[in-house]
């Protein structure tokens, strides 16, 4: 293997958003940071049976549904 090519692997702190947190190996930030997740398992739509709505982001949901409104007749 080439020296010096890999990332830093390295424990980490991922809190869910209901609070709850595991501790996991990742190349993400520093040993020790905490990734906070906005979504995850027990609130997205394709795990929840989709009673829940995703957060728009930058409009994006609201521009693709104003872009394609009449786009069925509906």
């Amino acid at each position: 293997m080439k020296q010096d090519i890999h990332p830093d692997y390295h424990t980490i702190t991922v809190k869910m958003t209901d609070g709850s947190e595991f501790i996991t190996r990742s190349t993400y930030g520093s040993e020790g940071d905490v990734l906070q997740l906005d979504i995850d398992p027990s609130t997205h739509p394709a795990w929840t049976g989709g009673d829940r709505q995703l957060m728009d982001r930058g409009g994006r949901v609201s521009r693709f549904k104003n872009k394609f409104s009449g786009f069925l007749g509906s």
